[in-house]
């Protein structure tokens, strides 16, 4: 049998062919390029201290600056979503959370002569060291004479406080005698209470750290998250009370609450408050509401997370109101920044307790992110920056 005669191949199926491959060829080369070109670095601060936190560790983990205003740049080489924290003692100095895997955030903080504690990602972790030289700066910050003008204000907080750390107490009670009749409905009540009492003290929470990190702690800092044995107080009461609907586990978690809200009350009765510390918890709390309200939108009952936040708003519109006096003779502008941001966040938080979608969070969290910025302007404003 004779074969077939081959038909000849088109010249113009060799041309393809050949620009298929130079594309190919020019395709790896520009990835090639992209992969391996410098990008242009984000701008910081050109003496910013460079922090990476690890699994298990910082580097640097033992750090020395000078005192003043000193630029940390925190960046997260672990798996998880982790917080970084100085601490002096048992009280937060600064901090900054939510930092996602492979992500960085810049911290700016004035900072005294002294030696400090840094936390570095999981509770568990060991603790870094920061050392804070004198300066010329801070010698000047010290020969400064106290201001009277604050007597006032400081006093009455202190009685606010106080007053809070009683609520939360009666609350707790009632929380108690619900759980040992059996009366879910009346506990969850009592809880409500409970926690908008401790949200409305949170703008000081970071001076006794040690209890929030009972009271107040959340499932995502500790390292089995909620079978860690560390997954105790208010948070982990809402899982029984809200989730297993049953009381059953809900006993040995209020008595500790108990306890330790017992320990909380003589803790603020002592408790030394600077002047600085007023706006800066103010600020404070209603940033970390913002970063943590799309969170507990999804994880917490409605009910829940609008009653915490609640508290936390009442808790920083209490300290602008105690200030309003001293903001508006030095900056009457200023002041109606704050009163506009608050009637903002009350809107916005309105609005989405009406109903809850993406639009009404997303206005809410930032109507909070504003409210913090503001804040944070006032001790500039009173020359306590």
């Amino acid at each position: 049998m004779s074969s077939s005669p081959q038909k000849k191949r088109s010249p113009l199926i060799w041309v393809a062919v050949l620009a298929s491959a130079v594309l190919a060829v020019a395709g790896l080369a520009t990835f090639w390029w992209a992969s391996t070109a410098k990008r242009p670095a984000t701008q910081v601060d050109a003496n910013a201290i460079k922090v990476t936190i690890h699994d298990d560790v910082c580097e640097p983990n033992d750090i020395t600056v000078p005192a003043g205003r000193t630029t940390f740049v925190i960046t997260n080489a672990s798996k998880r979503i982790l917080e970084w924290e100085i601490l002096d003692g048992v009280m937060v100095v600064e901090e900054r959370e939510n930092i996602a895997p492979g992500f960085s955030q810049t911290m700016k903080v004035k900072l005294q002569p002294g030696k400090f504690e840094i936390t570095c990602g999981l509770l568990s972790n060991p603790r870094g060291t920061l050392t804070v030289t004198p300066s010329a700066a801070s010698d000047a910050e010290a020969a400064k004479p106290s201001m009277v003008a604050y007597i006032g204000p400081l006093a009455e907080y202190r009685v606010t406080l106080l007053t809070q750390a009683a609520a939360l107490q009666k609350a707790l009670k009632a929380l108690d005698a619900a759980v040992k009749a059996g009366d879910l409905d009346q506990a969850r009540q009592a809880y409500l209470q409970a926690h908008q009492a401790y949200a409305r003290l949170e703008p000081m929470s970071d001076l006794f750290s040690d209890l929030d990190a009972r009271l107040n702690v959340r499932p995502e800092y500790l390292e089995k998250r909620e079978d860690d044995n560390a997954f105790v107080g208010l948070f982990r009461l809402e899982r029984e009370l809200y989730r297993a609907n049953k009381l059953d586990q809900a006993q040995p978690i209020v008595d500790r609450l108990i306890a330790d809200a017992d320990t909380l009350r003589e803790r603020v009765r002592a408790l030394n408050i600077e002047p600085p510390r007023l706006a800066t918890g103010a600020s404070r709390l209603m940033q970390r509401s913002a970063d943590r309200f799309a969170n507990d939108a999804q994880s917490l009952p409605v009910e829940v997370a609008t009653n915490y936040l609640q508290g936390s708003i009442a808790g920083a519109k209490g300290i602008a109101q105690l200030l309003s006096p001293l903001v508006t003779k030095a900056d009457a502008a200023l002041q109606e920044q704050v009163d506009s941001a608050f009637t903002a966040v009350d809107s916005q938080l309105s609005a989405y307790q009406q109903k809850q979608n993406d639009s009404t969070r997303e206005a809410l969290t930032q109507a909070l992110k504003h409210a913090a910025a503001t804040l944070e302007q006032i001790n500039a404003k009173l020359g306590l920056d």
